[in-house]
């Protein structure tokens, strides 16, 4: 990732230092640079290259060949030229740098409180960027011509705007300004008033890199309230921005690793253990996702007066795309958004936030987006671009052009119009980007005839299309960012759903293999019944049903303690009659029937929500004896985990240690089960995947147990370890032709 980071004036000024005559420029490929002079300096200038690049460059290779001299008496930084089509790595968008702030808020410089400040450190870029290379007349700044002031930093090499493409100043660029109804307020006045909109307790739409935040006061509570009213969001945690690093501190712990996730260049909301409860903001949630200001005018808001601590949520209703067109935020958030705080530059593409934690296993992405997408995590071995359609929960999409896998930024749940509105939207504009025709890829998609991405494939005229399974696409995926194609593994591969071989819900699945040779289904969670179908994903009660099936002598479960509704009855007699009953062996409806059990008996308001309960009420006690959960003959046996469950409760025990005991439980059946199988097949090696393994207590518990067994641990860290991450491991499969 050498474009848009000032890569070319640090090639400059390095060359200027090793007295060094050539040229820097971009291609399609990369950062090309002709070098002349003496040969200890070349090697110096090629050894720094690596170690003194900027701090958002990120180098994959150098390539040196020998060239022959043209007498070149200065080094110059020529324009981009065009060959073939592009493959160079996008940058993602940057938060503001120091420097580019100490001018911010400094009377005597020229962008003295200009929001759009920025410099080839810093700023937007894949949120600005229209087509590749990457020069201004391809990004949204095209339609503001630089005055004299701006184009002269624009073209001095040794100017840190040097070829900064969104630079811009008050007089020449574009600016923000305040609507209230009919009124609008401009310039700083509009910043102010805004920090006054908040300080009052109204909710207030920001236009930021990516798309529209719905912002509010989190400490106050009747603000709150009234946000997850209007946007019909019941009980979904939101995120908070902190005034600084200091005020994270007080509302968050914040190890040596989450500080360095928290203030990194990406930038992302850092979920992490709450220090203060902020009413509403996060229910039944003993974490919170906290996130630092990344913008010029985020820091503008606070210097104003804005509330330390502010909610800063997508701007969309629930479950829709981040509105990121002006007319379109105006429309969709009317009713929701007391005023308005506009900015003038387009955005060209909607990128939501980026979600990020420190677990047991190290950092791990949970919502890829700005400030990671669009880089390239993987590099494929496959001669055709490939397009992978990723899965219709968490969508996000690959494409592998010249065996560099770029992975898409966060689209979302595809059952949603506007979702699939925006995953067509994102298709069409990464193929545009590496100018690559739908007719030369090969196509990949999931395995379930009824995704919406399979019916979408098989509209599409791609010459080639291949289905892969979806829980070896998750294994696929962890191996994938590490290279690893001959590799054998265990791989586990625990979720709610997933299309499985035999036609069943498959989501408790363990292979072994490689992504070369394919991986073999070698042991799965115990088959019960999903009554309903997909439905009991939104009614632990009902998933229950189905799994308490096979369990003797059960209490009335309608009476107390556990006090089932009557879905619970009626999902008992679709079991009883075995209508619209689908097999499954899915690993999170298991943790979902736990949870009703334990007390978490009504509907769910966002996906995993029952599961996350369980894990966060197990998290208030270090109870370490577990429920046994036995593996024998291929099979994870839950019924003696649920009995256990379901005895405790009927004695009085404590449901914070009914919780953690199964938690505990399922970490030591995944160990024995794994000791049994990598001593079987030899490996040494083991591949965790899959949604269920977003459950940080639950990779805690098990990592030790692991290291006594002397296995080598390897989990998602460039792309979730959700369905986000799918594409990239059907991308995987598909170069190698492996469906299964």
């Amino acid at each position: 990732m050498v474009q848009g980071v000032g890569f070319r004036p640090f090639v400059y000024r390095l060359a200027q230092t090793h007295h060094l005559a050539g040229w820097v420029r971009n291609g399609e490929q990369g950062v090309e640079i002709f070098l002349e002079g003496a040969e200890p300096s070349v090697e110096r200038f090629v050894e720094e290259l690596e170690t003194e690049a900027p701090p958002a460059a990120s180098i994959s290779q150098v390539e040196v060949d020998p060239a022959k001299p043209e007498g070149f008496l200065d080094f110059a930084i020529r324009e981009s030229e065009r060959i073939d089509r592009p493959t160079v790595r996008v940058s993602p968008d940057l938060p503001v740098c120091d420097e580019c702030l100490r001018e911010l808020f400094d009377p005597a410089d020229r962008r003295y409180l200009y929001p759009y400040i920025n410099c080839t450190n810093c700023g937007p870029r894949y949120t600005v960027v229209l087509g590749l290379p990457y020069d201004r007349p391809k990004t949204t700044m095209k339609d503001w011509p630089l005055d004299a002031y701006c184009r002269g930093e624009y073209g001095d090499p040794a100017n840190r705007r040097f070829h900064a493409q969104p630079v811009a100043c008050a007089e020449c660029g574009p600016t923000y300004f305040l609507q209230i109804g009919d009124e609008r307020i401009f310039g700083a006045a509009a910043i102010e008033r805004t920090a006054e909109i908040l300080r009052d307790g109204k909710i207030l739409a920001v236009k930021g890199l990516g798309g529209y935040h719905l912002a509010c006061d989190a400490r106050n509570g009747n603000a709150v309230r009234a946000l997850r009213e209007r946007k019909y969001r019941k009980e979904k945690p939101f995120a908070v921005m902190a005034r600084d690093v200091e005020i994270a501190a007080q509302i968050v712990e914040l190890s040596n690793e989450t500080r360095e996730l928290l203030t990194g260049i990406a930038r992302p909301i850092v979920l992490a253990r709450a220090k203060q409860q902020f009413p509403g903001v996060a229910p039944e949630n003993h974490e919170l996702g906290v996130m630092l200001p990344y913008t010029p005018l985020h820091h503008l808001l606070f210097a104003s007066g804005a509330p330390e601590v502010l909610v800063m949520t997508s701007a969309n209703r629930s479950s829709e795309p981040i509105a990121y067109e002006d007319a379109d935020a105006i429309e969709s958030l009317v009713g929701i958004a007391d005023a308005f705080l506009i900015g003038d530059r387009p955005i060209a593409r909607r990128v939501d936030d980026s979600v990020a934690r420190v677990g047991a296993y190290g950092p791990a992405i949970l919502r890829r987006a700005r400030g990671y997408a669009p880089g390239a995590v993987a590099t494929i071995p496959c001669e055709r671009p490939i397009l992978a359609l990723g899965a219709d929960l968490k969508n996000a999409l690959t494409l592998v052009v010249d065996g560099q896998a770029f992975v898409s930024q966060h689209i979302g749940d595809l059952e949603h119009y506007t979702a699939f509105q925006a995953f067509e939207e994102t298709i069409r504009d990464l193929l545009a980007m590496y100018e690559v025709k739908m007719d030369e890829v090969l196509l990949v998609h999931d395995a379930h005839p009824q995704y919406r991405t399979t019916l979408h494939a098989a509209q599409i005229a791609a010459k080639k299309k291949v289905a892969v399974q979806h829980h070896r696409a998750h294994i696929a995926s962890v191996l994938a960012e590490r290279g690893e194609w001959n590799r054998c593994v265990v791989g586990v591969s625990f979720d709610g759903t997933g299309w499985g071989d035999d036609g069943t819900v498959w989501g408790g699945e363990i292979f072994a293999g490689s992504v070369h040779e394919g991986f073999e289904r070698v042991a799965h969670l115990r088959p019960a019944v999903l009554p309903g179908g997909d439905a009991a994903a939104e009614f632990p009660v009902q998933a229950a049903a189905g799994f308490l099936a096979q369990l003797g002598d059960l209490p009335d479960l309608c009476a107390a303690p556990f006090n089932f509704p009557e879905r619970f009855r009626a999902a008992r007699e679709l079991v009883t009659k075995n209508v619209r009953c689908f097999g499954t062996t899915s690993m999170g409806r298991l943790f979902d029937t736990a949870a009703a059990l334990i007390g978490f008996t009504r509907e769910t308001t966002y996906e995993g929500q029952a599961a996350i309960w369980v894990e966060q009420l197990a998290r208030r006690t270090a109870h370490r004896d577990g429920f046994e959960f036995p593996y024998t003959d291929g099979e994870l046996d839950f019924r003696p985990l649920l009995t256990a469950v379901i005895q405790s409760r009927l004695t009085g025990v404590a449901l914070e240690t009914i919780a953690r005991r199964f938690q505990v439980g399922v970490a030591h059946g995944i160990s024995e089960c794994l000791r049994t199988i990598c001593k079987e097949q030899g490996a040494k090696t083991v591949v965790l995947s899959g949604g269920v393994f977003q459950n940080e207590l639950l990779l805690g518990d098990l990592k030790p147990q692991l290291d006594v067994l002397g296995l080598e641990v390897w989990t998602n860290r460039m792309v979730p370890t959700n369905d986000g991450g799918i594409s990239l491991g059907q991308a995987a499969m598909a170069a190698f032709a492996r469906t299964n």
